[in-house]
């Protein structure tokens, strides 16, 4: 089994470009890749196959964002949280969204309480969004009215209750599950909501080999005990270090502008954009969608011991990241088209 690196502090004063700070920055790269592949191997353990989702989400998580998972009833999607949650020993709360769930039952509310000399005050009752993981499980069945309150958590990592602001606690991720079979009785998610979370994943069916294994793990007498790959009391400042590292990766100008281009090219009606976008495409992606490519991709680099991007780690998560900030029109549903394969073509072409 790998040895869990201790977590490191990092100072904001010391960039990747330093030549004084190039060798400590190099160690924290080393065990970046090494917490972040140790958290993979252990969640191995447990989760059969989908290994590219495991790594998309755990890359998302590190970059600061949140993660919207869509799949079939059935997929592990509610599992993959739950152990990303404990192997890195993080507070964790599943929110099961409903169609009578209120804001209070999700952000918490104010409570008359009356002390020893009896003297009533109301005093504020957190609800389970004050955790550090936040599995929001098949988020599209509450109303907007309840979408509001967990937009604002977020974004501004925060919850206001009776005119008080409340802060969440650091680090704060949110992740999203939803089905897209059953759509009775659900609220589709807003567009600005949608544009919220870094990545939108898509669970396929395991293969006959896949399920193999998922019997074998799950039907049998042996269970698996997942264990924090960082230490309990360590965890959320090393998961902080780790997100400031992923800023200090640097990216070139070429490449930026090859990046600009394409987001440009996914824009309807820009100069660079092609057909198959100005037919299907009624809005493309917007800055937040080329900033969730962007640190991402930081995360890539640093998977592979390196300080600065590369065209290939762009193409790793432009498709998540950009897959829902597209806003498709009729004719693109009529004919079957999807946001995928509008972005494959641009990629295709432009790049």
């Amino acid at each position: 089994m790998r040895r869990p690196l201790e977590p490191y502090n990092l100072s904001p004063d010391v960039g990747v470009s330093s030549a004084g700070g190039l060798s400590q920055t190099m160690a924290e790269v080393e065990a970046f890749a090494a917490n972040f592949e140790g958290i993979e191997h252990e969640l191995a353990k447990i989760i059969v196959g989908n290994k590219s989702i495991i790594r998309q989400t755990l890359a998302a998580i590190f970059s600061g964002g949140h993660v919207l998972l869509e799949g079939a009833p059935g997929l592990g999607k509610t599992l993959l949280v739950k152990s990303i949650a404990k192997t890195m020993g993080l507070s964790f709360q599943r929110i099961q969204f409903t169609s009578d769930l209120m804001p209070s039952d999700i952000t918490g509310t104010q409570v008359l309480t009356e002390d020893e000399h009896g003297r009533r005050q109301f005093e504020f009752r957190g609800g389970p969004i004050f955790a550090n993981i936040i599995l929001a499980d098949e988020v599209n069945r509450a109303g907007p009215k309840t979408q509001s309150a967990l937009l604002e958590a977020m974004e501004e990592k925060q919850v206001s209750i009776v005119g008080t602001t409340h802060k969440l606690p650091s680090p704060f991720f949110v992740l999203a599950t939803q089905n897209p079979v059953e759509l009775e009785g659900t609220y589709p998610l807003p567009e600005a909501q949608l544009d919220r979370f870094v990545f939108k994943l898509l669970l396929d069916p395991p293969s006959a080999g896949e399920l193999k294994e998922i019997l074998a793990r799950t039907t049998g007498e042996s269970s698996v005990e997942l264990k924090p790959i960082m230490p309990p009391e360590a965890t959320a400042q090393a998961i902080i270090g780790m997100r400031n590292l992923v800023r200090r990766v640097v990216i070139a100008p070429p490449l930026e502008d090859v990046l600009v281009g394409l987001v440009f090219s996914l824009t309807p009606g820009s100069p660079s954009s092609l057909d198959i976008v100005n037919e299907y495409v009624r809005y493309g992606p917007g800055p937040r969608g080329a900033q969730s490519v962007l640190l991402s991709a930081k995360v890539y680099a640093l998977l592979d011991k390196r300080v600065n991007l590369s065209y290939d780690d762009i193409k790793q998560t432009i498709v998540p990241a950009l897959r829902h900030r597209l806003i498709l029109n009729y004719q693109a549903e009529a004919e079957g088209v999807t946001s995928d394969d509008i972005i494959a073509e641009v990629i295709k072409t432009v790049a």
